[in-house]
């Protein structure tokens, strides 16, 4: 059974849309599927009846997605669990290996994170190497991995989504890591599109503060770094720029996945979602 403490969404919470290639044909590779928007993105994919293959380094969390989204939601889609680690390259090529074994791979959702508090002067540069591995190099090797299988398919026709931020648009104190990579993350978005000769697509997902255990990890030790408290943390820091005055659900942002992947995201190419209630179009 899901832990109802980390899923606060349900079957008709998804954005289903109609689709020819969203069948059990199709396979979606989603990582960090154990929980936040990798847990919701996957779900909504399996919703819309694709074959998803998720990824993490967490067992348990793979086992309770799995349950959530088959026995509670009871998507129409397959779903597939590979516990691996995005850091072994050996792993990864065995990972897409596995998921061509069940489809045609189409999708690539890369949505697992890392973040660490730290200001740059400080930061560990055993934290930034894990960060990177996980936020830039895992994504860039699986898109080298995958790109060949959509190209396979029978229209050439498929989308690789990169999760971004509004950091990778602007830069915060003490996230010096997390932002760099987001910033990269872009780049081989973009670079993604100009070699994909319009049938094979990238974008990114860009969003504010999503209510996610990656996120509400972080509360305290900004608070700590900042010296403020952890209601100061969410309401000035994490929310204070944005218009809308509440976080985004991880099933929100896995709909935008749901959008970005269908045929009416055709011309969504090498760019990016921002959706982040206003933060980075309106000030004070």
């Amino acid at each position: 059974m899901a832990d109802p403490a980390t899923v606060d969404f349900g079957a008709d919470d998804v954005l289903v849309l109609k689709d020819d290639r969203f069948g059990p044909e199709s396979v979606c590779l989603v990582t960090g599927a154990a929980s936040g928007i990798g847990r919701a993105t996957a779900a909504a994919m399996a919703m819309n009846g694709l074959t998803v293959v998720g990824t993490d380094v967490d067992g348990d969390g793979l086992d309770s997605m799995k349950a959530l989204v088959e026995d509670e939601m009871g998507a129409p889609g397959e779903v597939v669990t590979v516990e691996a680690d995005l850091t072994d390259d050996d792993e990864m090529r065995a990972l897409v290996e596995e998921a061509a074994t069940h489809g045609d791979v189409r999708y690539l959702a890369n949505i697992a994170g890392m973040q660490h508090i730290s200001p740059l002067d400080e930061f560990p540069m055993d934290v930034y190497d894990a960060m990177h591995g996980v936020m830039v190099r895992a994504p860039f090797l699986l898109s080298k991995l995958v790109m060949p299988h959509i190209r396979e398919t029978d229209d050439g026709v498929g989308a690789i989504g990169n999760m971004c931020s509004i950091h990778g648009h602007v830069a915060t104190q003490d996230k010096a890591a997390y932002i760099t990579s987001k910033f990269a993350l872009r780049g081989l978005t973009k670079s993604i599109a100009a070699e994909g000769e319009g049938t094979l697509r990238a974008f990114t997902v860009s969003t504010s503060y999503v209510s996610t255990p990656l996120v509400e990890g972080q509360i305290p030790d900004t608070a700590k770094e900042r010296g403020i408290s952890e209601e100061e943390v969410v309401e000035d820091v994490m929310l204070g720029g944005s218009r809308v005055k509440d976080m985004m659900r991880p099933i929100q942002v896995a709909n935008l996945y749901v959008f970005g992947f269908s045929k009416h995201g055709q011309h969504l190419n090498g760019a990016d979602m921002t959706w982040d209630g206003g933060h980075l179009g309106t000030y004070e």
